[in-house]
């Protein structure tokens, strides 16, 4: 159990590191320069794909450990 654990934290930080950044640069969202920055914006391709498979590696690391916890 302890091994997947590994493969799945292995992959979610993998696949977090490839994701896009919501915001343009991290000074805008931090001082608040940007007004387009809570704008709706659809995820299409790639990008759903890969958020989702990061709410279902999140989800699955979140289940091994507590599965490993008890």
């Amino acid at each position: 159990m302890e091994t997947l654990l590994i493969i799945v934290s292995i992959l979610l930080i993998s696949i977090v590191l490839l994701q896009s950044g919501k915001a343009e640069s991290a000074s805008n969202a931090i001082s608040g320069g940007n007004d387009s920055l809570f704008v709706n914006r659809k995820e299409r391709g790639g990008e759903l794909f890969i958020s989702r498979l990061t709410l279902a590696l999140g989800i699955a690391f979140f289940a091994i450990c507590m599965i490993i916890g008890f």
